[in-house]
C-alpha cells in the first residue's frame, strides 16, 4: 500500500478544503469544535448543503447519486470533514439502510427511498435492539403477523438513537416463530407516523435525550414495505451491521479530538511546564496516537476492497475505534482535573453564550466523557465483536 497521496489526490483534498471553507456555517463549526449539542435542524442543514454539492453519499454507486470517488478520496473527504469540524452526516439513512435497499430491495423501493435518503427528506432510525435482545439480536421478540396486504407489528425496540426526530424506522421483526431464531426474521421499513407507535425518551448519563424506547401496538405496515424476502432479514441485518461497524471506527473524528487533547494539555501546567511535556502524560498521548495511526491504515485496507462489502474485519475496526474514542475522552478529563467537574447543560444546549463555570472548553467534557462510555456497547458490544474475530478471522 502506497501511503503517500498522489498529486491528483492532493488536488482533490484542496478542492474539498475549499468547499468546506466556503460552505460550512461558522455556528455549526463552533458547536462541533466546542462539543456542544446539535439540534435536528443542525444535522439536516449540513446534510442538505452537502447533498446540493452532490457529495452526501460518497460510497454510493454513481447510478444512485454517489460520487464515483475512490476509497482514498472517500477517506480524504471524511478526514477533511472531521478536520473542519462539520456535523456528521447521520449514518442511519446514508450508510446503513441505503446499502440494504440497494442490495436487496425492489426497484420500486429503490426509486422511492434512495432519493429521499440522499437529500435527507426522510430522517431514519434503527429498530434492532430490544430488551433481552441486544448483543444476542437474533432473540428479538417484536412480531409481524401477516393480515392481507399488511403486517400487524407488536413489540418494543430500545436504545433507538434520535427516534424522536425520525420519519422512518428500519426494523427487524419476527415473522416465523416455528424455525431457528435466525431464520424467522424479516426486514421492514415503517413510517414513524403510523398509528400505534409510541416513542419514549431515555435520558443518558450526560442528561441528553439521544436515545429512546419505541413501542409498536398493533401497527399496520404494508407488505410492500418488506425488503427482500420474508424470513431472510437476518442476512440483511448482518450486511447492514458490517457497514455500521466500519463507520463506528470514526478515524477522522478521533484525529480531530487528538489535536484538541494536545491543545488542552498545552494549556494545563504541571510543575511549571505544560502537561503535554510531562513524560508520563505525553507517553499516554503518544500511545493513543500510535494506535490511531494503525487503525487508520486498517480502515484504508478494508475500504479499499472495492465491491466486496465490509466483512468480519469491520469488527476489528469497531473494537479499536471505540476504545480509542474512550481513551481520548479519559485523557481530556484527566488533563483538566477538577476543572472537568462542572456540568453545564444550559451551555451545552446553546441557552447561554458561555459556561457558568467560566471555562467554555472544559464545560462539555464531563458530559462528553460520560456519553462515550456507550461506544464499546452500541453496534454490537466489543465482547461480541471479539467473538466474531475469533470465529471468522482466526478460525478458532
Amino acid at each position: 500500500m502506497d501511503l503517500n497521496y498522489s498529486s491528483d489526490e492532493m488536488a482533490f483534498r484542496d478542492t474539498v478544503r475549499a468547499f468546506l471553507d466556503s460552505h460550512l456555517p461558522l455556528e455549526l463549526q463552533r458547536k462541533v469544535r466546542g462539543h456542544l449539542r446539535l439540534t435536528r435542524d443542525d444535522y439536516v442543514r449540513w446534510h442538505k448543503i452537502v447533498a446540493q454539492q452532490g457529495w452526501a453519499a460518497p460510497a454510493w454507486p454513481v447510478e444512485y447519486g454517489g460520487t464515483g470517488w475512490t476509497a482514498v478520496q472517500r477517506h480524504i473527504w471524511e478526514d477533511e470533514c472531521a478536520r473542519a469540524a462539520t456535523p456528521p452526516i447521520l449514518p442511519f439513512g446514508i450508510n446503513m439502510v441505503a446499502p440494504v435497499i440497494m442490495a436487496f430491495a425492489s426497484e420500486t423501493q429503490k426509486a422511492h427511498y434512495l432519493p429521499r435518503i440522499l437529500n435527507c427528506d426522510d430522517w431514519w432510525c434503527q429498530g434492532y435492539s430490544e430488551p433481552g435482545a441486544g448483543s444476542d439480536l437474533a432473540s428479538l421478540k417484536t412480531t409481524a403477523v401477516r393480515d392481507g396486504d399488511d403486517y400487524i407489528v407488536n413489540g418494543q425496540k430500545t436504545w433507538t438513537t434520535l427516534a424522536q426526530h425520525a420519519d422512518m424506522i428500519f426494523c427487524l421483526v419476527r415473522t416465523d416463530t416455528s424455525v431457528r431464531k435466525q431464520e424467522g426474521i424479516s426486514f421492514l421499513l415503517i413510517d414513524m407516523k403510523t398509528p400505534g407507535i409510541t416513542v419514549r425518551p431515555i435520558i443518558m448519563l450526560d442528561e441528553d435525550h439521544e436515545i429512546n424506547e419505541v413501542f409498536f401496538d398493533n401497527v399496520r405496515v404494508p407488505v410492500a414495505n418488506l425488503v427482500g424476502q420474508e424470513n431472510r432479514g437476518w442476512t440483511y441485518a448482518k450486511y447492514l451491521l458490517g457497514h455500521e461497524r466500519t463507520g463506528i471506527a470514526a478515524v477522522g473524528r478521533s484525529k480531530r479530538e487528538l489535536a484538541f487533547l494536545k491543545q488542552l494539555a498545552m494549556q494545563q501546567f504541571k510543575k511549571g511546564q505544560p502537561l503535554l511535556r510531562d513524560p508520563a502524560f505525553a507517553a499516554r498521548v503518544a500511545g493513543v496516537e500510535i494506535e490511531l495511526m494503525a487503525l487508520e491504515m486498517t480502515v484504508l485496507r478494508v475500504i479499499s476492497e472495492e465491491g466486496k462489502g465490509p466483512g468480519p474485519q469491520a469488527s476489528m475496526l469497531k473494537v479499536r475505534g471505540s476504545e480509542i474514542q474512550q481513551q481520548l475522552t479519559e485523557l481530556m478529563v484527566e488533563a483538566l482535573g477538577p476543572q472537568a467537574l462542572p456540568f453545564d447543560p444550559a451551555y451545552l444546549d446553546g441557552e447561554q453564550e458561555h459556561s457558568a463555570a467560566g471555562n467554555d472548553l472544559a464545560a462539555p467534557l464531563a458530559g462528553y466523557y460520560f456519553n462515550y462510555r456507550k461506544t464499546s456497547i452500541y453496534g454490537g458490544s466489543n465482547e461480541i465483536q471479539k467473538n466474531i474475530i475469533t470465529q471468522m478471522i482466526l478460525g478458532l
